[in-house]
């Protein structure tokens, strides 16, 4: 059975980017040998169940998805409008270091830290001076091809009720 919009599959990946480096990945056995289970300690590194349509991930692998059956794997090559993105300067903004220190609770910004958004995502602070910091919010993906290899364990056909 070939994977169709609204099936669900389970899935073991591996992204790399176009450097090689191991960003993310589902095989515990890649994850300690690219040291992001190092890393990432608190981290169970398992396959990822994915309702296909439903936006669950990016674009790139969703589109991917379909027409691959239990069993298959598959490299996919994923440009950055089909992932994070391109890399904008309208992400990136400027605070006053002291409001910057007022929010972090005190601590003067670093450059190379990360700030947690009112969204939960990760913004990097790329310049600190005295007068003016500098925030990233770019996703830290964005602007990047990015290479995955997904082995498609197994697929749950849609059920339709009428």
């Amino acid at each position: 059975m070939t994977i169709e919009a609204g099936d669900e599959v389970v899935i073991k990946y591996v992204g790399r980017t176009d450097e090689g480096t191991v960003f993310d990945t589902s095989r515990e056995a890649v994850a300690a040998e690219s040291g992001l289970a190092e890393a990432q300690p608190d981290r169970e590194f398992t396959p990822l169940t994915v309702a296909v349509g439903a936006g669950e991930v990016i674009t790139g692998i969703e589109e991917a998805l379909p027409g691959l059956a239990e069993g298959d794997t598959e490299s996919i090559d994923v440009p950055p409008e089909r992932g994070y993105g391109e890399w904008s300067e309208e992400h990136v903004q400027e605070y006053a270091t002291d409001e910057l220190t007022a929010t972090l609770g005190g601590q003067r910004p670093e450059v190379g830290q990360y700030v947690e958004t009112e969204q939960g995502a990760a913004a990097e602070i790329t310049a600190v001076d005295d007068d003016i910091s500098t925030v990233d919010f770019n996703p830290p993906l964005a602007g990047e091809t990015l290479h995955f290899e997904i082995e498609v364990l197994t697929v749950t056909e849609q059920s339709t009720t009428e």
